[in-house]
């Protein structure tokens, strides 16, 4: 466990309060030698694995000994020819996919998503510095009953396409209300892209929001329609994730057969019977269609505001 001490320094960096931990790191705020505030990333010494959550206590605030219940840690997903392992990462592993997150987000120029100020090392480990975001996660802002605005998710589909254009990143892949931060002004900043690393051919995910382990922007698609179908609901379309077959890049009768149970989901209008039909086809779409895209997700987006 890795716990940073009010006051304590990293670099020219003075650590300020907790923020949040997940499946792999810790987030601190900080605030610089000119007091302007900064968020400080470090990786924890394990993580990943389907029972994080079970280690830690499960508390009402946020701190580095537990995991708060609007925190859904991410796990990490290990692809092989013969499907999908879930595991753990060590320390040594984590701290890569520290820095290769650095890399990729100082790669990524937009107001909407999260900007890398620079990696450090503190006692021997990478530590990513990045700009403080004020506001509330849309999980916060769920659990709240605040209101919710479907435009949130149209400025992250094109911000996402945009950035996808771009090759900057080519997807989030951990799309979830964890990772999306409104600001007071009602501004959206992406955060925490799913950790990715070639060398064993591994991401970080959270299954219930990518149910299908994908690493492209369908991911992203389908993340958006479970947190839709959540908003609308109150309850997730998949409670048995991941599919076991995930991954996989060939599939037979079998995998067929249990993906076709697997997207068998109760429609939201049973169990929320004012959900709007355009709203409840944008989930249809997301979840199981393979050709619904974020051009696709736009433009109904786009459609069903207007007729709002």
């Amino acid at each position: 466990m890795i716990k940073l001490e009010i006051g304590e320094r990293i670099g020219s960096y003075r650590i300020v309060d907790f923020i949040a931990r997940g499946g792999f790191a810790l987030v601190y705020r900080a605030e610089d030698e000119n007091g302007e505030q900064v968020a400080l990333k470090i990786g924890d010494v394990a993580g990943g694995g389907r029972y994080v959550t079970r280690f830690l206590e499960i508390t009402d605030s946020r701190q580095p000994e537990g995991i708060s219940p609007d925190e859904t840690p991410g796990e990490a997903i290990f692809f092989r020819q013969d499907g999908v392992r879930i595991d753990f990462l060590d320390v040594h592993e984590i701290d890569d996919l520290i820095k290769a997150e650095s890399n990729l987000l100082r790669g990524c120029k937009s107001p909407n998503i999260v900007k890398v100020r620079e990696c450090l090392q503190h006692e021997g480990r990478p530590v990513m510095v990045m700009d403080y975001v004020r506001g509330k996660t849309l999980r916060e802002k769920v659990r709240a009953l605040e209101g919710i605005r479907l435009n949130w998710f149209l400025t992250a589909v094109r911000t996402l396409k945009r950035l996808k254009a771009k090759g900057s990143l080519p997807f989030h892949g951990d799309l979830k209300p964890e990772n999306i931060l409104i600001k007071p002004s009602g501004s959206v900043v992406l955060i925490d892209p799913s950790l990715r690393g070639d060398e064993r051919d591994v991401i970080t995910t959270t299954p219930h929001y990518n149910p299908l382990l994908l690493r492209d922007s369908k991911a992203d698609v389908m993340g958006i329609g479970v947190m839709l179908y959540e908003i609308l609901t109150g309850v997730l379309p998949f409670e048995e994730v991941p599919w076991s077959f995930a991954g996989r890049e060939q599939g037979g009768d079998v995998e067929r057969l249990s993906l076709s149970y697997f997207l068998s989901y109760t429609p939201p209008k049973d169990l929320n019977p004012n959900t709007p039909e355009p709203l409840a086809k944008i989930v249809f779409r997301c979840l199981t269609v393979n050709e619904y895209g974020l051009d696709e997700l736009e433009t109904d987006l786009v459609d069903f505001l207007r007729k709002e």
